[in-house]
């Protein structure tokens, strides 16, 4: 009678957890298909109207047309091969789709992607969730590194492209290291690593305002719309680069989703577990803010997409980190490429700094997520 009992119970967890897993995956495919509309509408969106049929021709054809001449290129003028089809689309609708709106609709979905992951690991190790890149200062740090580049003209780095993100990105990267410094000095405790940030970013904030009223009208103005956030100097360099960065911090950050669990137990329990909680901290905080300076350093300061996007996903498919890492990403990368779409299209010909747009709807949505959360998210 017992076993009959305990073979039920063990049947009713079994189908219990089927459904949880069903729910999240479910929520992750649909978040995939999202994407790939949203891409679909952002391509066909602009000043020229193509659709979506054009669009996707030029991408094939402009593809197979650079295999081709690659692999006429290896075979050394011995055989010249002609397999790239010709769909009969205007030269300048496939420039405008591979050159111009590709890279930034890419990039969008890298960008959402890296803030909405980092987010989502900064608010696990800190057990808060206020936090994001915005609130231990990376975001303001790279800031400081682009306006010390644009009004003094002093960079970390040489070459053109490079002036303006390098100095970004280094001072994103310093900002993470001082943190890392002082935790580990004091321990690698969630109120530290979150004092220590709030003060940086203060530190950092001032000294770009020091910048400002110092610098030349010109100059300012350029620095400001900087650190407004925009895709629109987005270029296939600049997407290879913030890809590579992503690729190399986002298989760690995943791989560490059960410690992320424990961690949010606390960290005696971490302990009890075997989980040196200290050191995942400090790792993952390592990872993230590297992940966010790669996002940043090209696009500028992009708000609320890592704060808003991972209580949106946990609030519907809980705070399991094996799904809500990659939920939040996919989340992320679709929700900054809608609002981008929209900054593009909502006062055209005008195209809006993306970053306006993510402050104007980060903030009601973010007002409406405290009023309804339930108290078990943390």
């Amino acid at each position: 009678m017992d076993g009959g009992v305990e073979v039920a119970a063990e049947s009713q967890v079994l189908e219990l957890y089927e459904r949880f897993v069903g729910k999240r995956l479910l929520f992750i495919a649909g978040t995939l298909l999202l994407i790939v509309v949203l891409v679909g509408v952002a391509v066909t969106l602009g000043s020229a109207n193509i659709t979506v049929g054009q669009a996707y021709a030029a991408v094939v054809e402009a593809t197979l047309e650079k295999l081709e001449a690659a692999v006429n290129a290896m075979m050394l003028g011995r055989l010249e091969l002609h397999f790239a089809p010709d769909f009969d689309v205007p030269s300048k609708y496939e420039k405008i789709v591979c050159d111009i709106r590709l890279p930034r609709v890419f990039m969008a979905l890298v960008v959402g992607a890296a803030l909405a992951l980092a987010g989502t690991v900064m608010q696990a190790i800190l057990r808060n969730p206020l936090a994001s890149p915005f609130t231990i200062g990376i975001s303001s740090a790279a800031g400081f590194g682009a306006a010390l580049a644009i009004i003094l003209g002093v960079s970390l780095t040489r070459g053109t492209i490079w002036i303006v993100a390098g100095n970004a990105f280094v001072f994103a990267v310093l900002d993470a290291l001082l943190i890392y410094g002082i935790s580990r000095m004091k321990g690698a405790t969630p109120e530290t690593m979150i004092l220590a940030g709030v003060a940086f970013m203060y530190l950092w904030s001032g000294m770009t305002s020091f910048l400002q009223y110092v610098g030349e009208a010109h100059a300012v103005q350029e620095a400001l719309i900087w650190m407004f956030g925009d895709l629109t100097r987005a270029t296939w360099l600049k997407l290879g680069v913030t890809s590579l960065i992503a690729a190399a911090c986002i298989p760690y950050l995943v791989l560490k989703a059960w410690d992320l669990n424990v961690l949010m137990l606390g960290d005696e329990t971490a302990r009890s577990l075997g989980v040196d909680a200290g050191r995942v901290r400090l790792a993952s905080m390592l990872f993230a803010s590297l992940l966010t300076a790669g996002a940043v350093c090209f696009v500028g300061t992009i708000g609320f997409v890592g704060l808003v996007a991972p209580h949106i996903v946990r609030m519907i498919i809980g705070g399991d980190h094996r799904f809500l890492l990659p939920a939040s990403a996919l989340f992320g990368a679709a929700l900054l490429l809608a609002c981008d779409t929209a900054a593009r299209t909502v006062l055209a010909p005008v195209i809006l700094p993306v970053g306006i747009l993510t402050s104007f709807m980060g903030v009601p949505l973010f007002l409406y997520l405290i009023l309804r959360r339930r108290r078990e998210y943390w």
